[in-house]
């Protein structure tokens, strides 16, 4: 009987034993789940709030200040009631309240550039013009200091002054000519005369520089007197043509890319070296050399337009 008894209990114990054993064994097991927890948290979605702040909409900070509109007017060939052009100010253009009609000769476009259409109308800067007289025109004229008024101009004989005209050119009519950018001079007291006396034409893709020269003695500066100069092909590619006069004398410099041109500033002519005293301002845009019919007509797009003036 005490072997039986002694052996009840040693089988007791020995259960007992296992039975520990086991649950301690299960704890073990259980101890590594615990460990992923700080896996999934480790890894926050910050890349999305990075891309949020570090990519904010630049395209319309890219829109492009191509123009200080205070510096310009325009006109278009319409009639304004006296058989004259119309004259369109900057702050209609800056607030777009241009007309229907007007808005076909001049608007502008998703890049930011504008359209300047022309033809032949009849109606001119200087007055109603019958077939075969005058030309018509959509351009800017300058007023070099922003005061609105056309005794704003500037004089070849002090400081620098330049025009940079980025534009290219649709189409154009007829005979191919349309003049792109100006140095206008203005009749003042004692100075008789209003020459056109520099002209950038696109002629059939050529860019011509057509400059007055010095004149007779006594006779006023026309274009009696001019030279032409073919200065770079750009067809109807992209270009910037710059006129820079200084110290009394014009040079001229074009850039076109898509036709690998990169033409420095160069000498073109010394103003007031032989005698030019008229005050002036600058002009771009379409100003179309076509007046035989009503049906022809050149579109240029003006993407941008600097000047710089220092006394």
């Amino acid at each position: 009987m005490k072997i039986k008894s002694f052996l009840r209990h040693t089988a007791i114990v020995l259960l007992s034993i296992v039975f520990i054993s086991a649950c301690s064994s299960n704890d073990v097991t259980e101890t590594p789940e615990v460990e992923k927890e700080p896996e999934e948290e480790v890894t926050p979605p910050v890349e999305e709030e990075i891309e949020e702040e570090v990519t904010p909409p630049i395209e319309e900070e890219e829109e492009i200040t191509n123009i200080t509109w205070e510096n310009w007017y325009l006109s278009v060939p319409l009639n304004r009631g006296n058989g004259s052009a119309t004259s369109i100010g900057y702050e209609t253009i800056v607030n777009n309240n241009l007309t229907a009609d007007q808005a076909k000769y001049f608007y502008k476009n998703d890049d930011g550039s504008y359209t300047l259409y022309t033809k032949f109308t009849g109606f001119t800067t200087s007055g109603e013009s019958a077939l075969g007289d005058k030309y018509c025109r959509t351009e800017l004229r300058e007023y070099w200091r922003g005061n609105q008024d056309t005794s704003d101009n500037w004089s070849m004989a002090t400081g620098t002054h330049i025009l940079e005209s980025t534009i290219h050119v649709d189409y154009v009519e007829g005979n191919g000519r349309t003049i792109v950018a100006q140095i206008h001079g203005k009749e003042s007291e004692g100075i008789s005369g209003n020459p056109a006396t520099v002209k950038i034409r696109w002629n059939s893709g050529m860019i011509q520089i057509d400059y007055y020269t010095k004149p007779a003695e006594g006779e006023a500066w026309t274009s009696s007197y001019d030279e032409k100069l073919d200065f770079g092909r750009v067809d109807n590619e992209k270009f910037t043509f710059k006129i820079k006069i200084e110290d009394g004398k014009m040079y001229c410099a074009l850039v076109c890319e898509a036709k690998g041109l990169n033409i420095d500033y160069t000498e073109i002519y010394d103003y007031v070296g032989n005698g030019y005293v008229h005050e002036n301002y600058f002009k771009t845009g379409n100003y179309f050399g076509w007046h035989d019919d009503y049906e022809k007509a050149a579109q240029v797009v003006l993407h941008e337009v600097v000047t710089d003036h220092t006394d």
